[in-house]
């Protein structure tokens, strides 16, 4: 009866800590999504440059990198702006009905969503495969329109430029550039301040959620 007892304690001890490591496995954080190319958006306001998920959302890269590297971003404005939400450009027409040639279907996966300010996602119609040229950053977490519009990049400088847009400002000129080493990327640590600062956190967060902001009607290309 002793040795059963000690065996099934032994046995106890070994399933507890298969359990724990089991336990650190699944709360791991999974990794960030692998980028490719940086975009370059100069604008009136400032420099916006994005990280392109070129592994995890290759159609919509291209389409976008495409466009790029024709010029067709160059001079057009950002027709929408919805604070808290997107701010949305790429319309030739300037208006929100127009875009370009091609359509592209919808590519979605649960690596990559709408999870913080400064996203960048293709607009399109209610039609599921009806982007174009038309796109959103969007100004906080979106999460009801993860799965449904194709996230294509993440800001990686210039949030400050971001958040400055508005309706009607421009993209002076757009370019594809390679990576920057890990060095050139890396902020430098600041210094310690003796000055008290007094902050206070906000309870009353605007909800990003638009009426009818998972479908724009047929002739539109939104969000």
């Amino acid at each position: 009866m002793r040795h059963l007892i000690i065996a099934a304690t032994a046995t106890a001890i070994i399933c507890s800590t298969c359990a724990l490591a089991a336990g650190k496995t699944s709360s791991a954080k999974p990794s960030e999504p692998q980028t490719g190319r940086w975009v370059v958006i100069e604008t009136n306001k400032g420099v916006i440059k994005a990280a392109l998920y070129e592994k995890d959302a290759p159609i919509t890269t291209k389409n976008f990198i495409d466009l790029v590297n024709r010029k067709f971003y160059d001079g057009l404005t950002f027709h929408r702006y919805e604070p808290g939400f997107v701010i949305q450009g790429g319309d030739p027409k300037g208006d929100g009905t127009g875009g370009s040639d091609k359509k592209i279907k919808l590519e979605v996966t649960p690596k990559l969503k709408f999870d913080s300010a400064g996203v960048m996602g293709m607009a399109r119609t209610s039609d599921p495969n009806s982007a174009t040229s038309q796109f959103f950053i969007t100004l906080d977490a979106a999460p009801h329109l993860d799965m449904k519009y194709a996230v294509f990049g993440r800001v990686k400088q210039g949030m400050d430029v971001l958040n400055k847009l508005r309706k009607g400002d421009k993209m002076l000129k757009v370019r594809i550039i390679n990576p920057p080493s890990a060095a050139s990327t890396k902020k430098p640590a600041s210094k310690p301040s003796t000055k008290s600062t007094n902050t206070q956190s906000s309870t009353n967060q605007k909800c990003p959620c638009k009426s009818k902001c998972h479908t724009s009607p047929a002739k539109t290309s939104g969000t």
